[in-house]
């Protein structure tokens, strides 16, 4: 899965480099403290998949430039700050096996860091004039907050229908991911009608990957480090286990809610839920629903010239489903 990543960022290897420098340049401050968790940021991120969908996009269309350096900080800043701000809420004190900012610096710095680099990519955007940038960000971060109270709200109840489903991860992940593109495609100063368009690939590619992220949940073998059923014990309703209580009997949908309700720490009970959920095709629903995802995605790429950029979100679509991590 390394060489394919590699294969993807093969188009832009050169620009991801430098964008780790300008990257760690657009969270500089005269604060000595946020110098220091900014760093430490800095040398902790993951595999930087939306700055690669800012350029690929960037390229798809034109060429890499320096508007397109600031949008991709922009919407890396804003990730960054969403993470860390999780990490608060979700009271996780590790991230990809480091320690969280507030695990490491608490709770009130952890809120200040993450408010500060969302006021940073708002910055960026005023600073160069970046008003079209400006708007993608500010209806990003508006639509992930919705999507993590809807998610909030609706938890509580245990009530998700398939369609919240979809509106709370359009708005959780896929709104990001959507942001990338639309906004690498604006660094060329593209027509509203192709911006819209690359919002729309951004949206599918997003809903794909989150559903993949889902189905994690319900494969046996641990490869991701995450334990089997972790989902159905913090209460999550997601798209296999929503499609399974949807079409259970009667009995069966009282049986399995109570274990979600109540007795979702009972090892034995969440097992055997996860066991019902596949095979009563509830796996095989959300891998469906998954590649049609990617379908329409794939559909809207035909539309646009072939290059190299093209070639990279076609493996980049294929890695999000395919991905083992």
């Amino acid at each position: 899965m390394a060489n394919t990543v590699e294969q993807i960022k093969a188009p832009i290897s050169e620009e991801m480099k430098l964008f780790e420098q300008k990257f760690y340049e657009s969270m500089k401050s005269n604060v000595a403290l946020l110098d220091k968790v900014t760093r430490f940021i800095v040398t902790t991120k993951g595999k930087q998949m939306r700055p690669m969908f800012v350029f690929l996009c960037a390229k798809l269309v034109g060429d890499v430039n320096e508007k397109t350096f600031r949008g991709a900080s922009m919407i890396e800043l804003i990730h960054t700050a969403t993470l860390v701000h999780d990490d608060v809420v979700d009271e996780s004190f590790k991230r990809r096996n480091f320690f969280s900012i507030n695990a490491l610096w608490k709770n009130k710095i952890a809120v200040l860091v993450g408010d500060y680099l969302l006021s940073k990519s708002v910055l960026l955007s005023t600073d160069n004039k970046d008003y079209d940038l400006l708007s993608v960000i500010a209806r990003t971060i508006r639509e992930m907050s919705e999507g993590e109270l809807l998610q909030l709200e609706k938890a509580r109840k245990l009530d998700i229908t398939e369609d919240v489903y979809y509106e709370i991860i359009r708005q959780k992940t896929a709104t990001l991911i959507a942001a990338c593109c639309e906004v690498g495609v604006l660094s060329n100063n593209v027509d509203e009608a192709t911006a819209k368009k690359m919002q729309e690939f951004g949206t599918y590619t997003g809903m794909a990957f989150q559903i993949k992220d889902d189905l994690f949940d319900y494969q046996t073998s641990n490869i991701i480090g995450k334990p089997v059923g972790i989902d159905i014990k913090e209460q999550k309703m997601t798209l296999p286990l929503i499609y399974t209580l949807k079409n259970a009997s009667p009995e069966n949908y009282k049986k399995y809610f109570a274990t979600i309700k109540r007795y979702n720490n009972d090892s034995k009970k969440v097992r055997e839920l996860v066991e019902f959920v596949k095979s009563s095709g509830g796996m095989d629903y959300a891998i469906q629903t998954m590649k049609d995802y990617q379908q329409k995605a794939l559909a809207i790429l035909a539309e646009f010239p072939d290059n190299e950029a093209k070639e990279s979100l076609k493996l980049m679509l294929d890695y999000v489903i395919n991905r083992k991590l």
